[in-house]
């Protein structure tokens, strides 16, 4: 196995872009729940987000939501980024909170709800030629519920027109990420389900348009890591939205729920190349911390990503591969499984104490006292949440 320290030049270079709605209020499908402190606008979106990386290190660029995150000057809210610390990162489109999106959107039958759909992703594409982001992410919630409702081959032929038509007003180095969900809110049949549907898009669209991996949004028991081989194997696996689930799109804490797996996620992605210097493979948290509070949930996250990236990093290539030549099947297996019980915390507390970073960032943002101040300063005003 590696050595910890043949880790650190790779462990030095990962980044995860952190989601502006984690820092709002959140819940179930019932209740939204509110906390003392959440930010009231993007602005103090960034804020909450530029604590994180502060403290670890690791997340330096904020990914929003329009409009959830719309402001009258983009370019303001970009140099408040940058005085910060941070950068705007992935622009995410929203065509599930409108009425006229009840039966779709990119799909839907009436070509003035398709219009307007299309409208707001290039809206998207404006902002992100004032702030600069390379990615525009598509994530939709068309579908149905019952047989017969519409017809399933018209829709895709529609998908693939609008697609073409938003993939068109691209800027050079920007891309198209197309991500996919087995079901939610339809149920009998989603638009783009699977990791196929998004990548045959993606291929008809041009070398720009990539496949975003949620790893909430898969049926039970579902090889992630496989789809993670196969979309680096295809050159179209463009992001990540890493969360963590027991039943369904649970979002909750990545690794929570199943750390072996992340690990097994993150073994993929160092053999395929995802991780390799110059990767195009972004990787992103989405996950709403429902009844944690936001900065420490989303610090936990950051880390426990970093975590599992240093075990999969541990992964001693040469004897895997001599493992696996020889039919070995115990040998290849143990080699796998003695990376993933490495304890690599103690190592990780001095690597970044040696970078000037807290051993502990959880508890340095405790001792802080950001989460009391900002407590105290952000009273009135409307706190932002799902849909704003």
């Amino acid at each position: 196995m590696r050595a910890f320290s043949q880790t650190t030049e790779d462990l030095a270079r990962q980044e995860i872009e952190l989601p502006s709605w984690a820092f709002g209020n959140s819940g179930t499908r019932f209740k939204v729940f509110t906390q003392r402190g959440v930010p009231r606008d993007p602005f103090e979106k960034v804020a909450d987000a530029a604590q994180v990386h502060r403290l670890t290190g690791l997340a330096p660029s904020v990914a929003l939501h329009i409009p959830w995150d719309v402001v009258d000057d983009f370019g303001k809210l970009g140099e408040h980024a940058r005085d910060s610390g941070v950068r705007l990162g992935t622009i995410n489109t929203n065509t599930f909170q409108d009425d006229d999106y009840m039966l779709g959107s990119l799909c839907h039958v009436d070509e003035r709800v398709r219009a307007k759909a299309i409208r707001h992703a290039l809206d998207c594409v404006d902002i992100m030629d004032v702030t600069g982001s390379r990615d525009l992410k598509i994530w939709l919630p068309d579908g149905l519920n019952y047989p017969g409702q519409a017809d399933l081959r018209d829709r895709q032929d529609r998908l693939a027109d609008a697609l073409g038509q938003i993939y068109a007003r691209l800027a050079g180095h920007q891309r198209l990420v197309l991500e996919y969900k087995l079901f939610e809110p339809a149920f009998y049949a989603t638009d783009v389900p699977d990791w196929g549907t998004a990548y045959v898009h993606c291929l008809a669209l041009g070398e720009r348009a990539v496949v975003c991996l949620d790893t909430g949004h898969h049926a039970p028991h579902t090889n992630i890591e496989f789809i993670v081989m196969q979309l680096l194997r295809l050159g179209r696996l463009g992001a990540f939205d890493f969360n963590s689930r027991f039943y369904a799109d649970d979002d909750l804490i990545v690794g929570a729920a199943d750390p072996f797996q992340l690990f097994r996620i993150m073994t993929e992605v160092v053999r395929g190349g995802g991780y390799d210097e110059g990767s195009e493979v972004t990787f992103m948290l989405d996950q709403c911390h429902n009844i944690e509070a936001k900065i420490p949930g989303q610090i936990r996250s950051v880390l426990n990503v970093q975590e599992m990236t240093a075990r999969a990093l541990l992964v001693d290539r040469a004897a895997l591969a001599e493992a696996e030549r020889a039919g070995d099947v115990l040998a290849a297996n143990a080699v796998l499984m003695d990376a993933f019980y490495t304890d690599v915390r103690a190592d990780l507390a001095a690597w970044r104490e040696s970078r000037g970073l807290p051993a502990d960032p959880t508890a340095a943002f405790r001792a802080s006292g950001y989460a009391e101040r900002v407590a105290a300063e952000r009273v009135g005003g409307t706190q932002a949440g799902w849909g704003a």
